[in-house]
C-alpha cells in the first residue's frame, strides 16, 4: 500500500480503516461500491443512446429510403472527433484493448477521465448511428471506476488490477442484466486469473450491477422475445455446420475490421479522414438501414418472426414478401456490419465491437434458418438459429466460448438452449482459433508484446519493462584510441567489459577484460596497438523497443550474459541476464501477491 497521508478526511480515513477493516474485508466493500457505481453509469449510458437515437429516427417514414441515414452518422462522427480533439485530447476508442493494455503496461492505472468521456462520445457516435456498440465503452468506464477508486484509497497492483476486473463485470452484468457472463468475461477477455480470493469479490460487484439496473429499469432482458421452445436433438448437425459458418465468420470479421481501420490510419489528416470514413459509412447504412446503431432491435425482429421489418426505410420496401429478396439484402448485412463497424471507429467514432458480433452471428444464424427451411429437409426455429449464431460469432471474436453461452443465455431467458449454445460457440472457437489465434481485442496488443495472459512466465514478462533493467555505468572508448588509453578506462570502471563506439556513438565492438589482460602491463605495446585490435562484434544486439519476450529469446541464442541496447542505432548500455531475473524475482513476487 502507498504511504498514507494523514491530513484531510481521505488521510483520516485511511487511517482509521488500516486500523479498523481488514484488508479482505475493505475489498469486499470497495467492490460493491465499484457495482453501485458502475451499475448507474451502464443505466446512464443507455438512456443517453437510447433517448438520442429515438429522437432521430421515430419519425421516419418505414416505406422508402431515407438520406437522413446517410447524414447522421456522418454528423455523430464529426461531433465524436471534436469532442475527443478538443476536451479529451486522446484516443478513448477501442475500450477493452485498453483496459487490457493498463492492466500490462500503466500498473493498472486508467486516467480518471474515462470514468465519463467514453460515455459521452459513444452517445454521440451511436445515437446518431455509428455502428458500434456501447458494451466496451462501459468496460472501459467500469474498469475505470474500479482502478480509480483503488488508487484513491491508496491499493496497491494486485488489488487495483482486480478492482479493473470487478468493473468489467459490473459493467457486463448491469448492461446485460448477466451477472454470471460478467464474471466469466473476466476472465477469458480480460485473462486475469481467478482464485477464492478474487471470485468473491467479483460476484458481488456483478450482483450489485445487477441490482442497480434491476431496480432503476425493471427486470426486462436485452430482447423482448423470448425463447420458450424447447431444444430439438434432430437439429443438432445444423448446429454444427452453424460453428463452423460462425468460426469462419468470425476470422473475416477480425481481419476485415483490421484492415478497414488500418486503412483509415494511413489517412494522416483528420478531417479528410472524416470525410471519407463518413461518406462511406453513410453509403452502407443508407443502403442498409439495420446497421444504424447497435442493431439489437433488427435482431429482435428476426426472432420475434418480423423479418420483413428489415427492409424499413429502404427501397427494397417493396420486396418484403419476396424469400430471395430477403436472403441477398441478409447476406448483405452479414458481410457489411463489419466494414460499417471498422469505418465508424476508423473515422473518429467511439464504439466497441461486441454489439457487432453478436448482430453479425445473429443474422447468419437467420439465414441458415432459413436456408433450412426453404429446402424442405426440415423446419427449424429461426430464433433458436439467432441465438446459437450469436454466441458462435462472439465466441469466435472474442475467444470467449464460456462467455458467449452464460451471456446469450442470460439476455434472452434462453436456458433451454444451453446445449446448441455451447455446441455453436466451442466449435467456432475451435475453427477460428487455428486461423486467428488472439482475439479481435488482443490481436494488436499480442503483435506488440503488451498482451497479458494467463501464461504466469509470459505474464510476468510483459509486466517487465526494458528500459528499467538497462545498465548504462560502463565506461566506453573509442575506436581509434590506443591500448594505452584502454588501461586508464580500465583502472577507473569497475567492469570487465568496454563497448567500443565511433564518433556517432554507434557501437562497433566489445573489448571484454580478458582479451587485454596478458597484455595490458606491458607499456611498451600502448601506443603501438589500438582497441581495435582487441575488440569483437556482438553476435546480437538488442533494440530498447524489444519485448521483454524477444530479449529472453536473444539471450537464449546466443547463450550470452551481457547483451548491448541500442536506440535508433545509437548505444545506450547494456542488459544483463542477472539483472534480468533478478527484476523477474520481484516482478513474479509483487505480481502473485495476495495480500
Amino acid at each position: 500500500m502507498a504511504a498514507i497521508n494523514e491530513k484531510g478526511l481521505l488521510g483520516k480515513f485511511l487511517v482509521w480503516r488500516v486500523r479498523y477493516i481488514k484488508e479482505k474485508q475493505f475489498i469486499v466493500m470497495l467492490s460493491i461500491l465499484v457495482g453501485i457505481v458502475t451499475g448507474l453509469a451502464g443505466v446512464v449510458l443507455k438512456n443517453m443512446v437510447h433517448f438520442t437515437h429515438m429522437f432521430f429516427t421515430e419519425r421516419m417514414q418505414v416505406d422508402s429510403g431515407n438520406l437522413l441515414f446517410f447524414i447522421y452518422p456522418f454528423i455523430g462522427i464529426l461531433l465524436t472527433t471534436l469532442f475527443v480533439k478538443f476536451f479529451v485530447k486522446e484516443g478513448i476508442s477501442h475500450g477493452v484493448t485498453k483496459v487490457l493494455y493498463a492492466i500490462s503496461r500503466r500498473n493498472s492505472m486508467i486516467k480518471p477521465h474515462n470514468n465519463y468521456t467514453s460515455m459521452i462520445a459513444s452517445t454521440l457516435t451511436i445515437g446518431f448511428g455509428g455502428s458500434v456498440g456501447t458494451e466496451a465503452t462501459i468496460v472501459l468506464t467500469g474498469a475505470s471506476i474500479g482502478s480509480n477508486l483503488a488508487r484513491l484509497f491508496r491499493m496497491n497492483y494486485k488489488v487495483m488490477t482486480l478492482m479493473i476486473g470487478c468493473g468489467a463485470a459490473g459493467a457486463i452484468a448491469g448492461i446485460f442484466k448477466a451477472p454470471i457472463a460478467g464474471i466469466v468475461f473476466t476472465m477469458e477477455v480480460l485473462m486475469l486469473d481467478l482464485t477464492m480470493a478474487s471470485l468473491v469479490p467479483l460476484m458481488f460487484t456483478a450482483i450489485t450491477s445487477y441490482v442497480v439496473t434491476f431496480f432503476l429499469m425493471g427486470d426486462g432482458f436485452v430482447f423482448s422475445y423470448q425463447i420458450t421452445d424447447k431444444f430439438v436433438m434432430a437439429n443438432f448437425p445444423y448446429y454444427v455446420v452453424l460453428g463452423i459458418f460462425a468460426g469462419v465468420l468470425s476470422v473475416y470479421f477480425v481481419r476485415m475490421n483490421l484492415r478497414v481501420e488500418q486503412f483509415l490510419e494511413r489517412i494522416k489528416q483528420t478531417w479528410k479522414r472524416i470525410a471519407i470514413g463518413g461518406a462511406l459509412l453513410g453509403v452502407i447504412i443508407f443502403v442498409f438501414p439495420p446497421l444504424y446503431g447497435e442493431g439489437y432491435t433488427a435482431l429482435d425482429d428476426m426472432m420475434a418472426g418480423h423479418s420483413d421489418k428489415l427492409l424499413n426505410n429502404t427501397y427494397f420496401f417493396g420486396f418484403r414478401d419476396s424469400a430471395w429478396m430477403m436472403i441477398l439484402f441478409v447476406v448483405g448485412l452479414i458481410f457489411v456490419k463489419v466494414i460499417a463497424t471498422a469505418l465508424t471507429n476508423g473515422s473518429g467514432g467511439v464504439g466497441g465491437v461486441f454489439a457487432p458480433s453478436l448482430f453479425t452471428g445473429g443474422v447468419a444464424g437467420y439465414l441458415l434458418a432459413m436456408l433450412i427451411n426453404m429446402s424442405g429437409i426440415r423446419i427449424v426455429e429461426p430464433s433458436h438459429f439467432v441465438l446459437a449464431g450469436m454466441a458462435g460469432t462472439m465466441s469466435g471474436v472474442m475467444k470467449a466460448p464460456l462467455t458467449a453461452m452464460f451471456l446469450i443465455a442470460e439476455i434472452s431467458g434462453g436456458y433451454a438452449l444451453f446445449l446448441p449454445l455451447m455446441l455453436t460457440s466451442v466449435i467456432s472457437y475451435l475453427t477460428s482459433q487455428g486461423m486467428e489465434p488472439y482475439s479481435i481485442y488482443a490481436r494488436r496488443l499480442a503483435m506488440q508484446g503488451d498482451l497479458l495472459t494467463h501464461n504466469k512466465d509470459k505474464a510476468v514478462l510483459t509486466l517487465m519493462k526494458l528500459n528499467k533493467v538497462v545498465e548504462t555505468d560502463f565506461k566506453t572508448i573509442e575506436v581509434e584510441a590506443t591500448l594505452g588509453d584502454l588501461v586508464k578506462v580500465v583502472s577507473k570502471s569497475s567492469r570487465n567489459l568496454f563497448p567500443v563506439l565511433n564518433s556517432n556513438q554507434q557501437l562497433l565492438g566489445i573489448v571484454l577484460l580478458d582479451d587485454i589482460r596478458k597484455v595490458m602491463f606491458n607499456q611498451e605495446l600502448y601506443s603501438k596497438t589500438y582497441v581495435r585490435d582487441f575488440m569483437t562484434t556482438p553476435s546480437v544486439v538488442i533494440d530498447i523497443n524489444d519485448s521483454m519476450e524477444v530479449v529472453m529469446k536473444k539471450f537464449e541464442d546466443s547463450k550470452a550474459w551481457n547483451l548491448p541496447v541500442l536506440q535508433d542505432h545509437k548505444y545506450i548500455g547494456f542488459v544483463s541476464k542477472a539483472k534480468i531475473f533478478n527484476t523477474y524475482r520481484k516482478v513474479l513476487i509483487h505480481f502473485s501477491d495476495d495480500e
